[in-house]
């Protein structure tokens, strides 16, 4: 019986989830880590559970209500989603939490997580969720200026470092390599710059997002980060690699494999939320 009781102990996985919302919970005062945590929620691939397959672009999401307001229910693994439903197959649909939030964004709809199966339970309320959509769709600013020298970087804080390389080490295959650079603009304007070589067409948003993402989490409540793109091989590219900070971003595994990027099930696309049924 021991033996039995310690193989089912091992198989218990710990989360990033998980994990983020032990750290926030365990200091309510401690506005980093509760940023953490949603930073976790919205690039994690989450289940929602459905009462019907998917057909088409809508989706008819289980819900219930509590403290008068709707819940949808998400669970981060999908077995997790399979023993709150009791059974091995359940209907859901597969997205990112930046894409949830972003569809559930103005609808008075909470997100129930990981109720009953996970020590990271909780309510997340409608409120939180709007907020969460508004900060991740936030544009960020173009700025045309005439780059007058590049430095090394400095003074940087050492936690949005890890948030940026954090970021880009999900980011793989949209583009070759990042490099962090102290920059100065014709006029005297200083500041830092992450320029990425070898961006794939159509990546750049998706970049630039990650970056405002990063600083946005880190809980700096003053930042401000330039991000460029270059093609690489021209002079601009060489002198970021002469000075920068080096991030390498990962290569894309195989199709058919998982690599940590948000997903969905058959028949939905990821960049184009679902509609509620």
């Amino acid at each position: 019986m021991t033996e039995l009781i310690e193989t089912k102990l091992t198989e218990i996985e710990t989360t990033e989830i998980d994990r983020a919302h032990a750290a926030m919970t365990a200091d309510d005062a401690n506005d980093l880590a509760r940023l953490q945590f949603y930073e976790r929620l919205a690039e994690s691939e989450l289940f929602m559970l459905l009462e019907a397959e998917v057909e088409g672009d809508n989706i008819s999401p289980a819900m219930f209500e509590a403290e008068d307001q709707k819940f949808v229910l998400i669970f981060d693994r999908e077995a997790r989603m399979s023993e709150f439903y009791g059974k091995e197959i359940a209907p859901y649909a597969a997205l990112s939490g930046r894409g949830m939030a972003q569809m559930l964004e103005g609808q008075r709809i909470g997100m129930a997580l990981n109720m009953g199966v996970a020590p990271s339970a909780m309510l997340v309320p409608a409120e939180a969720v709007d907020w969460l959509a508004q900060t991740l769709g936030a544009d960020p600013e173009e700025v045309n200026g005439q780059i007058m020298e590049l430095t090394a970087p400095a003074g940087l804080p050492d936690v949005l470092l890890k948030a940026l390389d954090r970021k880009l080490a999900i980011a793989a295959g949209l583009a070759i390599e990042a490099y962090l650079c102290g920059v100065t603009y014709e006029g005297g304007g200083r500041g830092h710059m992450l320029a990425f070589v070898g961006t794939i067409e159509g990546a750049e948003g998706a970049l630039t997002a990650a970056v405002n993402e990063a600083l946005v989490f880190s809980g700096i409540e003053v930042g401000m980060l330039d991000v460029a793109h270059l093609a690489g091989g021209d002079t601009l590219s060489g002198r970021v690699a002469k000075v920068g900070l080096r991030f390498d971003l990962p290569a894309p595994q195989m199709p058919g494999t998982s690599n940590g990027q948000p997903g969905a099930n058959p028949g939905m696309n990821p960049n184009k939320p679902p509609k509620l049924h």
